[in-house]
């Protein structure tokens, strides 16, 4: 006979920048002793940490990984914890993280202003930090939209109520903080002018109109690639436009900035 394993504490999932020092703890009661062992997986290899015996896993983060923990009793009975996400965050620009960061959310992506064609797809994009990793809710002109509670916001074909002012709520239990607000327009294509055979797309025609506005000033464009066809997605193109753009601005550039 052996009672049931009931785990009383489940680790939680974090988001933090590389180099972080922090401890995942799992928790559980038996009628007996238990032994506690720790795994990770990192692109679909899951494997056993050695050593990694204790309720509480120490780590310092390096990559982004999953992990859980499995409790034995000396019954030969065993559980899993849930799989929890350490993301990790390859470059954080100077001075996001406060001095004395308690897990707080800690926005590192700002979406960016777009004007979309009806039928196209929209899609915005932030990012956070925080321990417990934040939980996000996106807002367009003051009101929650119901199923859009990811990093990523994903419209597939927009149309032209779609249109307005975006923003994103980062919460966890430390408190909450919010993007800046985007102004996003979805209207009909422009009509081809003379000497033209195809349409140019929105954030060309964007920047094309900075350039000839702005054509005294200095003009920086970045673009930043995650997703390849025949490669693993990256981490740190996001990152980088959006620690180059900072720096960018206060060389004095005016700055467009396009992801994927």
């Amino acid at each position: 006979f052996s009672a049931a394993i009931v785990i009383t504490e489940q680790p939680i999932s974090v988001s933090v920048p590389v180099g972080y020092s922090f401890a995942l703890r799992c928790r559980a009661e038996a009628c007996t002793s238990l032994q506690y062992q720790w795994f990770c997986q990192h692109q679909s290899v899951c494997c056993q940490i050695p050593g990694a015996t204790e309720q509480d896993l120490l780590i310092t983060a390096q990559q982004t990984q999953l992990y859980t923990c499995r409790i034995n009793d000396i019954y030969k009975n065993a559980v899993f914890s849930n799989w929890v996400k350490v993301e990790v965050h390859q470059r954080i620009g100077r001075g996001l993280l406060p001095q004395l960061w308690r897990g707080e959310p800690v926005i590192i992506l700002n979406p960016i202003e777009q004007k979309v064609e009806v039928g196209k797809p929209l899609q915005l994009q932030c990012a956070a930090m925080g321990v417990p990793a934040p939980s996000f809710q996106w807002y367009r002109n003051g009101n929650v939209l119901e199923h859009q509670k990811k990093k990523k916001l994903w419209i597939n074909h927009a149309k032209v109520s779609d249109s307005g002012t975006y923003l994103c709520c980062a919460s966890n239990s430390h408190g909450e903080h919010w993007t800046n607000a985007v102004d996003i327009h979805v209207g009909e294509p422009s009509q081809p002018t003379s000497g033209f055979n195809t349409l140019i797309p929105a954030e060309h025609l964007q920047f094309c109109c900075l350039v000839f506005l702005l054509a005294t000033d200095k003009v920086a464009l970045l673009v930043g690639n995650n997703h390849y066809q025949h490669h693993p997605n990256l981490m740190a193109p996001v990152t980088d436009v959006f620690d180059l753009s900072l720096l960018l601005k206060q060389l004095g550039f005016q700055v467009v900035s396009l992801l994927d």
